[in-house]
């Protein structure tokens, strides 16, 4: 894979698009509704294909691996997170706790945007790498509240915690992208392929007009981030870069061939900004959206989306054996 040809793909452009637009000042634009028309398109697409592949290709112990891996990662990572931004950040527990969750659950346009760029490459990932995706995106959430309730002040209970259990377990993106990876592993084929071209045919320009919403929303609130550090906005780099990092490692020794090794490594090394945010803003209220908001993304996912894909990419193809 050429680094090169990555940052040159259309679907990268568009981001730098939008965040140039954003720097500007530019008045482009895209109306809320129509980017979560194209949101939901893109969770429901991947989802459909992710199941269809899987039931043409049937279950295997590959798939195991690559769960376990996946949920061993989306525990263990707010860990290292928490501890690194309580001492080198110099933030709060409640937030370094709040940050650490987003940073242990996952971005699913990250995860979209890799396996364009990788299957372009010619390394496309399997498509239980879905079912990956959507095991990942609440555990690492739930470690992070729990970080915070040591602080003794920020546990839930009785109906809000129901509330929040709701919130994390059956979350819309959740549900979604669930949903769809069984419609697409149960339905007939015949049938399937009746819908797939929709889902197949404008996949890719859904995403580069998503990946330009997305450029124009980093870059305000990258701008707008007054609670920012340089530290905190150091580790808002390193954490996605040693995530990744490990998540290629760990897959790569487990057996996973070099695209699906690269896609964990992705999902590892994204952070939440969907799903993390409405859970955190019920559970820790007191917490600055400002931080965990504009390090997942304004600063992380803008990383992962112009190097964080290629390098994690060009990691798994170097350490194959």
């Amino acid at each position: 894979m050429n680094g090169v040809e990555t940052l040159l793909s259309p679907v990268i452009l568009f981001f730098l698009l939008g965040a140039v637009a954003a720097f500007v000042r530019s008045d482009l634009s895209i109306p809320e509704a129509i980017a979560k028309g194209m949101s939901l398109y893109l969770m429901a697409a991947i989802g459909l294909k992710g199941g269809k592949q899987v039931a043409e290709a049937g279950f295997s112990i590959e798939i195991l691996v690559a769960a376990g891996v996946g949920l061993l990662l989306s525990l263990m990572l707010p860990l290292p997170a928490f501890a690194l931004l309580r001492r080198l950040g110099g933030l709060n527990r409640t937030d370094a706790a709040a940050c650490a969750a987003h940073y242990g659950s996952v971005s699913v346009v990250t995860f979209v945007t890799g396996v364009e760029v990788l299957t372009a490459a010619g390394m496309p990932p399997a498509g239980y790498m879905v079912a990956v995706l959507a095991l990942m995106e609440t555990p690492g959430i739930v470690v992070g509240l729990l970080l915070a309730r040591q602080a003794g002040g920020s546990a839930v209970a009785g109906a809000q915690g129901s509330r929040l259990l709701h919130e994390t377990f059956f979350n819309g993106s959740v549900m979604l992208l669930v949903g769809s990876f069984v419609i697409g592993l149960v339905a007939p084929k015949d049938a399937l392929a009746q819908t797939l071209p929709f889902f197949d045919g404008l996949f890719r320009g859904v995403l580069c007009l998503f990946l330009l919403d997305m450029g124009l929303i980093a870059a305000r609130r990258f701008r707008d981030a007054r609670a920012m550090t340089w530290r905190v906005a150091g580790l808002a780099l390193l954490l996605p870069i040693m995530n990744g990092l490990i998540g290629v490692t760990l897959a790569t020794l487990a057996g996973l061939e070099p695209g699906s090794a690269a896609a964990l490594g992705i999902l590892a090394g994204s952070a939440s900004y969907i799903a993390a945010p409405a859970v955190v803003r019920m559970a820790l209220p007191e917490a600055d959206p400002g931080l965990y908001l504009g390090m997942s993304l304004a600063v992380t996912f803008p990383f992962n989306i112009i190097f964080g894909i290629s390098l994690f990419s060009l990691y798994a193809v170097w350490i194959a054996p």
